[in-house]
């Protein structure tokens, strides 16, 4: 590696962490604020408020890594231009795809650092945070869990399984309902292809009842509609927030596998492709923010005074975009795997045309 190359990375390494720092201590005040009465009114200890506000601190890293690896080579790049480096390495015959080149790459090794992270840090710290605010300082306690694209929870009378692709709504497929007598021996079963829930009744739908009779014999009953008095409500049913960023990038695969029908299975994979998507949305943001800074530069004389503003809005226009697209996506209106890669594409592509065409 050489000088001019160590040189730029040391530069864009500076420049990333103080991004960083910066994001994460805003974004902690702002949290700080905004939770600290919930803390205090349940006693909790100091202690456990800084624990939880630093096990926060990997997610927010996710969060705003894409605005981060922009604004760092903007800024690297800005910092060269203004202090006329840039021009005397122009003249010497350097061409811009060797000085950018170190940037990009800076760039695509945050990048990567941000999928370790996903993969083994993130789904720990969010989970402790969940049970911390779930449970602490909110005292809501799970009734069940998730696994394999199901919700299984504890009743007062019996256990729920079922799959829900909309938490939003109530409504819910392939529902089953077991309950137990004294004895811990199945009393009833009770299985539907669709359930939904309004105004206190549960109705289901294309099921079947199975009730115990003596001698481990049971009878059946098949109904097309009917309704049922089950202790709980889907509120009870609660999902704590984040809970997708509980799962590694392998387990929300895993869980896209696992997927009975076809709008879970499209909204599991767009949770897997957007994951992905948001990841590396930085690289593309970054291939665009460098030439706009020298277009910038070039026509009103000014580069980081306008154009770390201008970078911030296209990173958040291209965000909302995102957004967009992935709600598209969960909805079925678009192939998750299109609705991932279409934006990187054509951000992509027209960074790196603007970028060559300032290097001729």
């Amino acid at each position: 590696m050489n000088l001019l190359k160590r040189y730029i990375l040391l530069q864009f390494a500076k420049n990333i962490l103080m991004i960083m720092m910066s994001f994460i201590a805003i974004y902690l005040l702002i949290d700080f604020f905004e939770k600290i009465d919930n803390f205090m009114e349940k006693g909790k200890s100091m202690g456990l408020v800084v624990h939880f506000f630093m096990l926060n601190i990997p997610f927010i890293l996710e969060q705003m890594g894409p605005v981060c690896i922009l604004l760092a080579g903007v800024v690297t790049l800005g910092i060269l231009n203004h202090s006329n480096e840039l021009i005397a390495l122009k003249a010497c015959g350097i061409p811009l795809k060797k000085i950018t080149g170190p940037i990009i790459a800076a760039g695509i090794a945050v990048t990567l650092l941000q999928f370790t992270m996903s993969q083994f840090v993130l789904p720990k710290t969010v989970a402790r945070t969940n049970e911390i605010w779930n449970k602490e300082v909110k005292g809501r306690v799970p009734l069940g869990i998730y696994r394999n694209g199901r919700y299984y929870y504890r009743g007062i009378d019996g256990f729920y399984s079922f799959a829900r692709p909309d938490i939003h709504k109530d409504e819910f497929l392939f529902f089953s309902y077991a309950s137990w007598d004294g004895n811990y021996q199945l009393d009833s079963l009770i299985a539907a292809q669709r359930a939904t829930w309004k105004d206190g009744i549960w109705t289901l739908y294309q099921g079947q009842v199975q009730t115990a009779l003596p001698e481990k014999q049971f009878l059946s009953e098949v109904f097309a509609r009917r309704d049922f008095g089950f202790s709980e409500k889907p509120e009870d049913f609660f999902v704590s927030q984040y809970r997708s960023k509980e799962l590694s990038l392998m387990g929300l695969y895993r869980d896209a596998l696992h997927q009975r029908s076809a709008d879970e299975a499209n909204i599991a994979w767009a949770e897997f492709y957007g994951r992905i998507s948001y990841i590396m949305l930085g690289l593309p943001l970054l291939l665009l923010g460098l030439p706009l800074l020298l277009m910038v530069y070039r026509k009103w004389g000014r580069d980081l005074s306008l154009a770390v503003p201008v970078s911030c809005g296209m990173a958040f226009a291209c965000w909302g975009i995102w957004g967009t697209l992935q709600s598209l996506a969960r909805a079925g209106y678009m192939n998750p795997l299109f609705a991932a890669v279409v934006i990187h594409l054509l951000i992509g592509s027209l960074g790196l045309f603007l970028l060559l065409r300032e290097d001729t």
